[in-house]
């Protein structure tokens, strides 16, 4: 049996194993910071650049789900290795691209071989780890996947300066060749079995449209003006339709596309439900500090990546520390002690102001890494326990499906809120404060401004950033009570939580 199956150097499979997964993860945000540079060299404006964005993300999130069908098909070990190379060959084509709608397809392609990368990754690295040391690969994995977005923007802006935007995809050839053959030569003994699995034709096309389609509603909806756009409302009922058919079709079909069933086991639902909304309410974290920092405290890309970066400090330290020792508590109390910090930290920032020091944010940014630490491997280890061994690659794949639809709902609502939440206290501002109003006054006198022109285009920019400190402490202030809501959530879970290992096949 393949999961009895250890590789010859578990140190290097590993290494193999996570720098794949830290490649494909990075590219989810690598590319944001250099959109102006891309669009300026591509003769295209920023916002049409957005879709280097929004077409990487449909792609994953269309073929996340059908990791469990790749992997029956093809075996673990084959689906990695082929992701992996073609993930490669497409960043490659990314860098040599020469137009907007070459870099467009390209990034679909690439972000359409990354879906399996991840859950095929986490199925492994459980199979090769004996029992006692799973949780230490999850929180590897989980490491990576923390560290990895941070690093992102702050080496997509270092790269795209010091050298050109193209060497942002191209870094990624020799690592994905690298990591191809440690694995392969570390992996060459292990037995796949693979079957021919009839091709569920009508989910396939519902999935690709129904979640082609919302994720570019939800990509796009703030910046089309969501229902006041027609484009918008076409989109969103094409979605709505198409999903309503896949998810009936998938749940009475007998051999699915993507197993829905799963949901069927406690721990698996319970586990991803946490996780689902925990990432969510973590990626608006990450969303809306570097937006804050650089809009409202007027910092540059490259220093709002450095003030969010300490985020990944702890994680990094206590991965080895959390991975070894943490069999042995209730991964519950684990899991709670995450969503206790992490809801304490977002409190925290119900409280910033637009002179707060850099010193302050990274402080708070710190803290917050100890709750991601202890986040990943428990909740993770909670929802695969129930899972049958060859159920591992199809439930990794749907749970990481169901955490970035939730990452992208979560970044529209986040965006949408602190926008229109800002321009609701710039309407109450500026009925209390203005050029005639004594406070308004002595303020314009300390910044040294006399002329009335001058005067009302100051008020405006301070009402406005008053605006957007007020609506991102509320938004905060919300974030944090979610987190603690998902402690009640986290202890509906039932142990034993033991993460098994997964089989070859890796069938439904």
């Amino acid at each position: 049996m393949s999961s009895e199956f250890r590789p010859p150097n578990l140190a290097l499979a590993t290494v193999g194993l996570s720098l794949a997964t830290f490649m494909q993860v990075l590219d989810t945000t690598i590319a944001n910071v250099s959109l102006p540079t891309i669009a300026g060299n591509l003769g295209v404006s920023v916002n049409q650049s957005t879709w280097v964005i929004t077409s990487f993300a449909v792609s994953t999130a269309i073929a996340l789900p059908l990791t469990g069908f790749l992997n029956r098909r093809f075996g673990e070990v084959k689906l990695f290795i082929w992701s992996t190379l073609l993930f490669s060959l497409a960043s490659l084509l990314c860098g040599l691209a020469q137009s907007m709608p070459m870099l467009i397809l390209f990034r679909a392609i690439q972000g359409a071989v990354a879906g399996p990368m991840y859950p095929i990754t986490q199925s492994l690295m459980i199979s090769i780890y004996p029992p006692a040391k799973r949780g230490m690969a999850l929180a590897l994995l989980a490491m990576v996947t923390v560290v990895a977005p941070i690093a992102g923007p702050i080496l997509g802006g270092w790269i795209t300066d010091n050298y050109s935007w193209p060497w942002i995809f191209f870094v990624n050839v020799p690592i994905g060749i690298f990591a191809c053959m440690v694995v392969s030569n570390q992996m060459k003994l292990r037995v796949d079995t693979t079957s021919r699995p009839k091709i569920d034709y009508v989910g396939l096309i519902t999935l690709i449209v129904g979640v082609g389609a919302l994720q570019i509603v939800l990509d796009k909806g703030n910046d089309e003006d969501w229902f006041n756009s027609s484009f918008i409302v076409i989109t969103s009922i094409v979605s709505a339709i198409a999903l309503a058919v896949f998810l009936i079709w998938e749940l009475t079909d007998d051999d699915p596309i993507v197993n829905l069933r799963l949901l069927r086991h406690h721990n698996f639902r319970v586990g991803t439900i946490a996780l689902v909304l925990a990432y969510a309410a973590f990626f608006a974290i990450g969303l809306l500090v570097p937006q804050w920092l650089q809009r409202n405290l007027g910092y540059t890309s490259t220093w709002a990546g450095f003030a969010a970066a300490p985020l990944g400090i702890l994680p990094v330290m206590l991965t080895f520390i959390v991975g070894k020792y943490a069999s042995r508590t209730d991964m519950r109390l684990l899991a709670s002690c995450a969503f206790l910090v992490m809801g304490i930290t977002c409190f925290l920032r119900s409280n910033f102001f637009l002179q707060i020091d850099f010193n302050s944010v990274a402080l708070v940014q710190l803290l917050q890494g100890l709750g991601v630490a202890l986040f990943f491997m428990p909740v993770t280890t909670i929802l695969l326990s129930d899972l049958k061994p060859n159920e591992i690659a199809s439930g990794g794949g749907l749970a990481t499906f169901l955490r970035t639809l939730g990452a992208s709902f979560s970044a529209s609502l986040t965006t949408f809120l602190w926008d229109r939440r800002a321009i609701v206290h710039h309407a109450h501002l500026s009925e209390h404060f203005t050029p005639y109003d004594s406070s308004a006054q002595a303020t314009l006198q300390a910044a040294g401004v006399s002329s009335p022109q001058a005067a009302n285009a100051t008020l405006e920019q301070l009402i406005t950033q008053q605006g957007y400190q007020i609506s991102f402490n509320e938004v905060f202030h919300l974030l944090g009570w979610v987190f603690f809501a998902l402690i009640v959530v986290i202890w509906m879970a039932r142990p034993p939580f033991t993460a098994k290992a997964g089989t070859a096949g890796g069938g439904h």
